[in-house]
């Protein structure tokens, strides 16, 4: 009697099993499994390309916001402002407010041009002629180029109060701790009698 057991555990020797091929290099790397080493440099090309765009983007949608913050046409012509300086006589001199600042306008005797222009100042030497459009109208910054101070008027001058500097006719600092002469402004003559402080 034969054992039908010993038929039920013979393997058969056509087995269905998935086929795998292997194909080695000389390195017996398993060359279908190796990742391409050009697909990381596209991948890190399009991520770079990607952060440009973006980047261009935001900037393309934040331009109109920084551009609203430039000042305005009539913004920037405020900034230019006409006196009138006829009521100012010899000998006199007026604080005008521009832009928050106190402007000196001295007009000046016939004394007082003759001794600016036999000298040059002190410590910040200019000539008087380099610091006036006309010689009888003096037209100055009235703040200490020291600390920023405003100076007090004096006979031959101004005199701070803070800590002593002293100018000349002329805005021109004579001595004390300032390092310059009083800053002249951008002005022009409109007229005879107006002049235009600032510039558009």
């Amino acid at each position: 009697m034969s054992d039908d057991r010993s038929n039920d555990s013979e393997q058969p020797q056509n087995a269905d099993f998935p086929s795998m091929d292997v194909h080695t290099d000389g390195n017996s790397a398993i060359s279908g499994n190796v990742p391409d080493p050009s697909s990381s440099d596209r991948r890190e090309f399009l991520e770079k390309a990607t952060g440009l765009v973006a980047g261009a983007g935001v900037a393309m949608a934040a331009w109109p916001f920084i551009s609203s913050m430039n000042p305005s046409a009539d913004v920037i012509t405020k900034g230019v402002v006409e006196f009138d300086v006829s009521g100012i006589h010899e000998g006199d001199v007026r604080t005008l407010q521009w832009r928050g600042k106190p402007v000196f306008v001295l007009h000046r005797t016939k004394e007082e041009i003759a001794a600016m222009e036999a000298s040059s100042g002190g410590k910040d030497p200019e000539p008087d002629e380099d610091r006036v459009q006309n010689p009888q109208w003096l037209i100055v910054i009235g703040i200490c180029t020291h600390l920023g101070c405003v100076p007090n008027r004096t006979r031959t001058g101004w005199l701070c109060p803070c800590h002593g500097s002293v100018y000349d006719n002329s805005g021109r600092i004579l001595h004390g701790p300032a390092p310059r002469n009083l800053d002249v402004p951008d002005y022009k003559f409109v007229d005879a009698s107006h002049i235009a402080i600032g510039r558009a």
